[in-house]
Parts: structure tokens; C-alpha cells; sequence
């Protein structure tokens, strides 16, 4: 699996697993009805606790990212990821605020904000289309 964790960084390592799971299937390197590893596999792999796994597995369910079968093991959802409603647009627009401010306290431009979000949206269209 991709999964690289920084284990000296300030991001907890259970949000690190998420973002990287989001960005595999977001690079089309996951895709719908694809496997996870079971959790103690994951946390043996890399070299985390079994917990932190499971944390981050419990939060990519809730948030509709992966299904959890007792049989079938940890699944990305098969019905693919739920659109963007209006509850997500609210928890992506206030997630968007501290770094907006912060980036404006750096003396980041909006254009060079808005630059940096397209290189990133087309870094992502790139690699999925590599990928798919």
C-alpha cells in the first residue's frame, strides 16, 4: 500500500492514515469495492498501533469513505464516496478559514491561495488520469 507516514510531525498519525486513504481514492489508486488491509495487518505494516488504525478507520466510516463487513473485512464503499451536501460545504468552509487566515498573516495573496488550490486539484485530475 501507499501509505507514508510522517511519525515526527505535528498531524496525528490517525489523520495522516485518513488524508492518505482519502488521497488514494481522490488519485483513483483506490477504488470503489477495493480492499483495506484489516486493522492489525495496517498497524504491523507500518509500524503503528492497532488503535490509531482503528481510529482512523472509524472516522473514513462515519464519514462514508469505506465500509467495515465482520466477513468481507474493510472495503472503500462500493456506491462510491458521498456527494458534497451542504453540511460538508459548511465543515470544508470553516476548515478553510485558519488556513486562509494564516496565509494572509504570511502575506500570501489571494491569487497566489487560489494558484496553489488549482496546482493541487490539477496534481490530482493528473495522477488519477494516470491511474484509472
Amino acid at each position: 500500500m501507499f501509505i507514508q507516514l510522517e511519525l515526527e510531525s505535528a498531524e496525528p498519525i490517525y489523520i495522516q492514515l485518513q488524508h492518505q486513504i482519502i488521497e488514494g481514492i481522490a488519485k483513483k489508486k483506490l477504488h470503489p469495492g477495493d480492499a483495506l488491509p484489516s486493522v492489525r495487518s495496517l498497524a504491523a505494516d507500518i509500524g503503528i498501533n492497532l488503535h490509531t488504525v482503528n481510529k482512523a478507520y472509524q472516522q473514513l466510516k462515519q464519514d462514508g469513505f469505506i465500509l467495515i463487513h465482520r466477513q468481507k473485512g474493510v472495503v472503500i464503499n462500493p456506491d462510491g464516496v458521498p456527494k458534497a451536501d451542504k453540511a460538508f460545504r459548511k465543515q470544508l468552509k470553516s476548515s478553510l478559514h485558519p488556513l486562509i487566515s494564516n496565509s494572509i498573516c504570511r502575506g500570501l495573496t489571494e491569487e497566489e491561495f487560489k494558484e496553489m488550490c488549482s496546482d493541487i486539484f490539477t496534481e490530482f485530475k493528473e495522477e488519477g488520469e494516470i491511474h484509472e
